[in-house]
């Protein structure tokens, strides 16, 4: 029996359907609602109360800021982990690893939910009162929390990857361990910071969930702002999402001019 061959473009059907359906048509239909009124007239209106607003655009900054510490903290804590790990002699140093990807296997709503039980217990204590009102720490601690993993793997894959010849090689013409660190390990593992970042940075800035329920509803990020105006006016909340649209383009952008050839080529020793 002979099966049919198929060929470059044959298969990429199945892909090109999907684009058209799943991504093209929503943003034309998001385009279509931000540009105009409510009597379906071309308007720019939108455009104009989103950026005259200001606490549209202060809420901007706050999701900014939230991202921005999020994922400053999360590659802290993960890139010392991804590279112990990596470069450790442990046999069963998998089994450590699964140990942080183990919270990803329950539901998302169940953890944030148990953190926030955490934090009313701990509140409870005289010493830490200040947890009660601290909503903007909880909101960052629930961020980090959940994107933590998706820090660490793209970090261990990419520093598993580097040869050992490397490192040897910076032995061998007296480089220290700092100097093997920066000259080798850092930029090598360049292309895992980056796609790491962009995994809990964007994400960050949408993620209502956590700040509604860590911050007692009192964190509002730009996703929250997203939600909300869907429930009621489609024309501001598809400008809204156009604007997050935007930030999230120019951050992949930005983050994508740090994994050049240039800066990802190896170690000048």
């Amino acid at each position: 029996m002979k099966f049919p061959r198929f060929t470059r473009k044959t298969l990429c059907i199945p892909y090109a359907v999907f684009l058209i359906f799943f991504v093209i048509v929503p943003m034309l239909v998001i385009l279509f609602y931000a540009f105009t009124d409510d009597e379906m007239h071309v308007s720019f209106e939108n455009f104009i109360k989103f950026f005259s607003d200001p606490t549209k655009l202060s809420t901007i900054v706050y999701s900014l800021v939230i991202a921005l510490v999020t994922t400053v903290v999360c590659l802290v804590i993960a890139y010392p982990v991804a590279y112990i790990l990596a470069r450790s002699k442990l046999k069963k140093k998998f089994v450590i690893l699964m140990l942080f990807v183990l919270p990803m296997w329950i539901n998302f709503v169940l953890r944030v939910n148990a953190l926030r039980e955490i934090f009313n217990l701990l509140s409870r204590s005289p010493a830490l009162e200040w947890l009660a009102d601290a909503n903007y720490f909880k909101t960052v601690f629930g961020m980090v929390f959940d994107f933590l993993p998706f820090m660490i793997l793209p970090l261990y894959t990419t520093i598993t990857k580097i040869d050992n010849s490397l490192y040897e090689a910076s032995a061998d013409l007296g480089g220290s361990a700092l100097t093997t660190f920066s000259r080798v390990t850092l930029p090598l593992s360049m292309p895992g910071i980056m796609s790491g970042v962009t995994m809990v940075f964007l994400p960050s800035m949408t993620n209502y969930v956590v700040s509604d329920m860590l911050g007692n509803a009192k964190v509002t990020i730009i996703g929250k702002f997203i939600y909300d105006y869907f429930g009621n006016d489609w024309h501001m909340g598809s400008m809204i999402a156009l604007v997050l649209l935007v930030v999230v383009f120019l951050s992949t952008w930005l983050s994508g001019g740090f994994t050049s050839e240039e800066n990802v080529r190896g170690a000048n020793l």
